[in-house]
């Protein structure tokens, strides 16, 4: 009873894609019809020629009685025919090939466009190969499948329906015979259809998760060659190969048996032909060119279903991909306000806010009011719900409860882009694109002129290091700086920010990966752009904060105290123990 179930549950899944796929292929219905006609068009010509031939046998069967000029029409009929026929499959091909790559370009943009839409959470959940895959080798693989199903699917349907047709013109009694014979085709191929489904589905799932974890692998082959877990990985990826290899066979030992037990069957049908027209033609019923006629079309009526037949295990293979797809294409996006947010003073008020990433709560009763202008600093042990409340403040997560408002409006009702325009980011890991040094400082700001991108560099002290490369400002690095230091790399960071100038900065250890001596050059720039912005600074080095107006305690999710720097030592509480702590190990 459960195998039924997963039986019904994958032909509803089917069909379902199979929809929407159709969805896709709706703004290229005119190249649809076009291929359509020329398949028509296409196969009609090729059942043509076994007639004219059968004609042409029939001019030359008696010795001494040749019709010569039968003959000469039948071979210009048949190279017309075949002129004809080229011109059509040339032009259904190119239409198939316009609407397969149209509908792969459109599934791929939306894919693309859908990441841009997700919750940040969706994406920290889920394995970045595993996207990327889903993105490229599953739409490629569905891109597969659907050029084969446009090239043969239609051609092979309308060849079994015309050929069902011509063979009923000549011999009724002969057509009723390969039609009687064609349902154990059918079956055949719809029993091995059933079964592959789920094996590509698997197929499709383990080369996710091999992806996945070869890109997790390349972006940490630093860390696993310092600690040695080479032979650990290789072990890892082992076994993800081979259960790619084992759902791989699975799927294409299933998807293999479809063509020979097809062809078995469709050689059955046409010695059935062969027999029963060789019966009709010693009675003197149908002549030896019918007989050709009709072997000729038994033929052609049996090849489409090999054809349809290696379509379909390329269709489960396409359909099961497509759903992958369309599985991230329907998660859940973030709901986006339309409110924006403009002449934004900086007062930022959080209030009665609860949040945990999980079920168990990080963030409790959390309040805070900061007025335009001032410097807060967050500071606390690993964990205790720092770099969440800068998560939030940002609004690339949700508040489970409570509220944050900037300006007085609750973020909820605020455009998330226009927010984050208010603030300039800078985080202890730092993120650059493949392209120029002054592309990246421009990403903020894509209408900023040369002078202000080299103001920006010195007010952050940059541009001593960026005039050093072999061509300044122009000097081309690859993806997220792999050919800069993890300093010069934060210092373009910060210098993206000095040229946005936004009314609220935060800060989370922006300058972790720069000596001591530029740090304090930085430092004072930083508090030169925080005269009159509204300030979160997150730092370890406590050292560096203490000039901030209002600095947070935070302990397990909570405010376990707040005041500036002297008051807060005086309490000789939390932070008096944090501070003492590094000034001693200092």
């Amino acid at each position: 009873m459960t195998v039924s179930l997963r039986k019904g549950h994958h032909m509803g899944n089917n069909m379902t894609v199979i929809k929407r796929i159709l969805q896709y292929a709706h703004a290229y219905t005119l190249l649809i019809i076009i291929s359509f006609i020329c398949a028509v068009v296409s196969v009609i010509l090729q059942l043509l020629v076994p007639i004219v031939v059968g004609y042409a046998i029939d001019a030359m069967v008696k010795a001494g009685e040749v019709n010569f000029t039968m003959i000469y029409n039948a071979v210009i009929m048949i190279a017309l025919m075949m002129c004809v026929t080229s011109l059509a499959q040339w032009l259904m091909a190119y239409c198939n090939n316009r609407v397969t790559y149209g509908v792969s370009k459109d599934l791929r943009n939306a894919l693309f466009s859908k990441l841009q839409h997700l919750p940040l959470s969706y994406l920290d959940q889920h394995p970045t190969g595993d996207l990327v895959s889903r993105m490229i080798a599953d739409i490629d693989t569905f891109t597969d499948g659907l050029l084969l199903g446009f090239t043969q699917l239609f051609t092979g349907i309308i060849t079994i329906v015309a050929t069902l047709g011509f063979m009923l013109y000549v011999n009724v009694v002969i057509t009723l015979v390969v039609v009687a014979l064609t349902p154990l085709s059918l079956f055949v191929a719809n029993f091995i259809a059933k079964h592959t489904y789920q094996y590509f589905r698997h197929q499709s799932e383990d080369r996710g998760n091999q992806t996945a974890f070869t890109n997790e692998m390349i972006e940490g082959m630093k860390v696993v060659q310092s600690f040695g877990y080479e032979p650990t990985s290789i072990e890892s990826f082992d076994q993800l190969n081979q259960e790619l290899e084992t759902s791989s066979l699975a799927a294409v030992f299933y998807s293999s048996l479809t063509n020979p037990s097809t062809r078995f069957v469709n050689n059955l049908i046409y010695a059935a032909v062969a027999f029963t027209g060789s019966l009709y033609a010693i009675a003197g019923s149908i002549t030896i060119g019918e007989v050709s006629i009709f072997l000729s079309y038994a033929s052609q009526y049996a090849k489409p279903f090999n054809d349809i037949s290696s379509v379909v295990t390329e269709l489960q293979n396409a359909i099961a991909c497509a759903s992958r797809v369309f599985e991230l294409l329907d998660e859940k996006e973030e709901i986006e306000a339309e409110d924006i947010l403009e002449d934004c003073n900086g007062k930022v008020d959080i209030k009665h806010v609860f949040f945990s990433y999980t079920d168990k709560p990080l963030i409790e009763e959390f309040n805070l009011s900061v007025l335009p202008g001032q410097r807060v600093a967050i500071v606390g042990p690993t964990g205790c719900g720092k770099t969440t409340l800068i998560n939030l403040l940002m609004h690339f997560y949700d508040v489970n409860s409570g509220a944050i408002e900037v300006n007085g409006k609750n973020i909820n009702t605020i455009s998330r882009h226009s927010l984050r325009r208010q603030y300039g980011m800078v985080l202890q890991d730092t993120w650059l694109k493949p392209g120029t040094i002054k592309e990246n400082i421009r990403y903020a700001c894509k209408d900023a002129a040369d002078e202000e991108i080299i103001a920006a560099a010195k007010a952050s002290h940059a541009h001593h290091f960026i005039k050093r490369l072999p061509n300044g400002y122009d000097t081309y690095i690859s993806e997220n700086g792999g050919n800069l230091s993890a300093g010069q790399k934060q210092l373009l960071c910060i210098t993206r920010v000095m040229l946005a100038l936004p009314p609220m900065l935060i800060l989370d250890e922006a300058t972790s990966s720069i000596d001591t001596r530029t740090e304090l050059r930085v430092q004072r720039a930083f508090y030169k752009m925080m005269q009159g912005r509204t300030s979160f600074v997150v730092a370890h080095r406590l050292s560096t904060i203490q000039e901030s107006d209002i600095i947070l305690v935070m302990n397990q999710g909570h405010i376990v105290e707040s005041g500036n720097h002297q008051t807060l030592l005086k309490q000789n509480g939390f932070y008096a123990k944090l501070y003492n702590s590094q000034f001693e190990q200092e």
